[in-house]
């Protein structure tokens, strides 16, 4: 039989560790005060660790923790239990979890100057910043920028929405335009619903900067004038605008395509062939 794994429970409402993890599951901006992250469930958590990140805490809820998974309980340092009363008070969740880690936020959060990037310019909504991450992640892009007044990047809505995204990307919060510039030395590339070139006829570079602009007011107008490039999607449809992830979802793709299609080369056959 294999050994238990330790743990140490905590029955107190009034344990540090409660109320740091009910400020950090509720407090969008708590995480920047605490250095750390409260990541609640099995996918988020999973995700954690497919990416190399070891948790400082592995938390569970009293009546879970005999069910749990080898692959959890041996994941960090300290397992803690908590009751199950204090839990349902921790959680964010309409359904809770019954698990979750505390993970140490990166230190370095200096933006890389040549790395593919997606900058945020104020955009509000959470569902829409981890919507985007999501997006990042999946097609290749290694860095988000976010402006200040952008949706905290690792709050809970964000986290939630972001559904592993996070691990897998530098991020990088609080940045003025000015400090943008002087650091990335990519592209940059400005969505308009009005203006510019159109997206499937643009001639994408890689790597680049694609700025996402604050749902409203769009991209600001100093970072619209550092653009390299304005892009902008065609909709045949007609309608005013698409929504900021929607239409991130669409740019970062095609760039994708640009760049395996530019990696690929002409395809061999098609070339013609000279007469004898």
């Amino acid at each position: 039989m294999p050994t238990p794994a330790p743990f140490i429970l905590v029955q107190s409402a009034g344990n540090a560790l409660v109320k740091e993890l009910r400020r950090l599951a509720h407090d969008s901006t708590a995480y920047r005060k605490a250095g750390r992250v409260w990541v609640e469930g099995d996918h988020l958590c999973s995700a954690a660790l497919a990416r190399g990140r070891k948790p400082a805490l592995a938390v569970f809820s009293e009546s879970y923790w005999p069910r749990v998974g080898v692959e959890y309980t041996q994941a960090a340092m300290k397992n803690i239990v908590i009751a199950d009363a204090l839990w349902a008070a921790i959680t964010a969740l309409e359904s809770p979890a019954h698990m979750g880690f505390v993970l140490d936020l990166p230190g370095d959060a200096r933006l890389v100057p040549d790395a593919p990037t997606v900058v945020l310019d104020r955009l509000q909504d959470a569902g829409n910043v981890g919507s985007i991450l999501r997006s990042a992640a999946a097609f290749g892009f290694t860095q988000i920028a976010a402006i200040k007044g952008t949706a905290a990047l690792w709050s809970p809505k964000v986290l939630r929405a972001g559904m592993g995204a996070h691990f897998g990307l530098r991020l990088v919060e609080a940045l003025d335009e000015t400090a943008l510039a002087e650091q990335l030395q990519v592209p940059l590339l400005a969505t308009s619903s009005h203006q510019g070139d159109h997206l499937h006829r643009a001639k994408l570079p890689w790597p680049c900067g694609w700025v996402l602009g604050h749902e409203g007011q769009g991209v600001s107008p100093t970072l619209e004038g550092r653009a390299a490039q304005r892009i902008r999607i065609t909709q045949p449809g007609g309608e005013e605008s698409l929504n900021v992830a929607a239409a991130a979802a669409i740019c970062l793709h095609a760039s994708t395509a640009a760049r395996a299609g530019a990696s690929a080369g002409p395809a061999s056959g098609c070339e013609s062939a000279a007469p004898p």
